[in-house]
């Protein structure tokens, strides 16, 4: 009698699948991301020593003016918002966040890590949003810390002249938060691009050119061409950072202080929107 032969004990594993990543995984994952790049600490870091070295620069031009004044002549003193807001700082630090916000997204296409992130999270709508909030973070903190190191550099100086204001005067805190705010703005409108793009020297090129030269094609003598000039992030900077009010120019077309500010929130949000549609619809 032959024992009967048992049937084999098979088990069958069923995939494990993975739970889906939260936002905030996705916001340290960018941030690790970024923290990698090694440019980008030292990018900022100079960037930082420039544009304050530009206010000083300007700051001390006007010391020397006034030296040649006497107490007497002297006017009340009067905030001097392109001492503490140098046009040539600023401009530099509108392309750096550009170009930083921009490649924060390209780096990902030149080396293919943007297939393995598509991979590992399906949902690209969000990664395009977690790098969007990282990008908005660091440079709104660094935005800060120019715009108030600037300011503090520049009066400090100016103070050697009793021409120093505090930042209680009239202007001087709307000078500060629009300074702030313009590296985040930009940096925001170059990731918009870089995912648009998606090729790092066109994305560099595209961003200088919108950012700074697009608005010098546009005169302020017309009011059409003055409304066109008046919605670049650039014009907006200038009227939120001037401290008086229209044009003395009869001929020439004025910006608001509110208009501006839709300005400032209406280009990020747009590039931001626009971005995360484009990467819903398109494979990579």
């Amino acid at each position: 009698m032959t024992p009967l032969a048992s049937a084999p004990i098979t088990t069958s594993t069923a995939p494990v699948a993975e739970p889906p990543a939260r936002f905030r995984d996705l916001l340290a994952s960018e941030w690790i991301k970024m923290r990698s790049l090694r440019s980008t600490p030292w990018t900022i870091a100079l960037t930082t020593l420039f544009v304050i070295g530009s206010a000083a620069a300007a700051a001390l031009a006007d010391y020397n003016n006034l030296a040649g004044l006497s107490p007497s002549t002297r006017q009340p003193p009067d905030f001097l918002p392109f001492d503490a807001y140098p046009t040539a700082g600023y401009w530099t630090l509108l392309l750096v966040a550009g170009s930083i916000g921009a490649i924060t997204v390209v780096s990902e296409y030149s080396s293919g890590l943007i297939r393995t992130t598509t991979v590992a999270v399906p949902a690209r709508g969000s990664v395009v949003l977690a790098k969007a909030v990282v990008v908005a973070a660091l440079w709104t903190a660094v935005g800060t810390a120019i715009s108030t190191g600037s300011f503090l550099v520049s009066q400090a100086i100016l103070n050697g002249r009793h021409a120093g204001v505090p930042i209680t005067h009239p202007g001087v805190l709307r000078a500060l938060v629009a300074s702030a705010l313009l590296a985040p703005v930009c940096a925001l409108i170059g990731l918009g691009l870089g995912v648009l793009i998606r090729h790092s020297a066109a994305t560099m090129v595209t961003s200088a050119f919108t950012l700074l030269m697009l608005p010098t094609l546009f005169s302020q003598s017309k009011h059409w061409s003055a409304d066109i000039n008046h919605a670049m992030v650039i014009s907006a900077w200038r009227r939120l950072v001037q401290n008086w009010g229209p044009s003395p120019d009869s001929h020439m077309f004025t910006a608001t202080v509110p208009g501006s500010w839709i300005v400032y929130a209406l280009w990020p949000l747009v590039a931001v929107v626009l971005a995360v549609v484009v990467v819903r619809r398109r494979d990579v």
